[in-house]
């Protein structure tokens, strides 16, 4: 199936509504915390943010872009991938730029 920008920011937008559906991966926390970008910062991008790089299919199938977003006057960046799980996708977040 194929996912456009718009597809995979509607996709992605109904995932993040619930937290417990976003994953951060090591990388992503250490890139967080190194950068000293918040939970709150990577959600909001998430939930409001616009496609930075557009959606694409991963060697593991999964759809995945980086998304960017303005927020407390920090521009955050965030690299996720949808993950299909059998109870429901999940929102992996790969890492974060700033």
């Amino acid at each position: 199936m194929q996912l456009s920008d718009a597809g995979f920011l509607k996709k992605l937008r109904a995932i993040a509504k619930d937290s417990h559906r976003v994953v951060l991966t090591s990388h992503a926390k250490q890139r967080m915390k190194q950068r000293r970008i918040n939970l709150r910062q990577v959600l909001e991008c998430l939930r409001k943010g616009r496609i930075h790089e557009p959606a694409h299919l991963t060697i593991q199938g999964d759809w995945k872009a980086t998304l960017e977003h303005q927020y407390a006057g920090d521009v955050v960046l965030v690299a996720v991938a949808i993950e299909k799980q059998e109870d429901g996708d999940l929102a992996v977040v790969v890492t974060v730029m700033d």
